[in-house]
């Protein structure tokens, strides 16, 4: 099963820093766009942030002025640097890719595990 790998998450105190990242597999040819999600208890997932091949972004409106999302694309890897942070923030965060794979024709869409982050004092 095709997977993104995520890494980064943990417990930080309000008003501190994480920053995540999110790799494809070796396996990728190509990718369009790379975002990050984030799901906390009882709710539904929400788009966070999203970032274009050429490096646009665009970021849900409670993070804007505090997280920045960038790319990679020799890496083949997204990063979600989060500053300022809330206890309103904690959620897990998944990343999600669309991508072509070297042996599949056709682009789809790919989640990493997801990771944790915390924002508590």
């Amino acid at each position: 099963q095709v997977q993104l790998v995520e890494s980064g998450g943990g417990l930080v105190q309000p008003g501190g820093s994480l920053r995540l990242s999110c790799a494809a597999p070796e396996s990728t040819f190509s990718i369009n766009d790379m975002g990050w999600y984030r799901q906390a208890p009882g709710k539904q997932r929400e788009l966070v942030a999203v970032i274009t091949s050429g490096g646009s972004a665009n970021y849900a409106d409670s993070v804007k002025g505090r997280f920045t999302i960038s790319r990679d694309n020799p890496k083949k890897t997204v990063y979600l640097q989060m500053n300022s942070l809330k206890p309103e923030d904690t959620a897990v965060y998944y990343c999600n890719a669309v991508l072509r794979l070297y042996y599949r024709g056709s682009y789809s869409a790919y989640w990493g595990q997801g990771t944790q982050v915390t924002v508590s004092s």
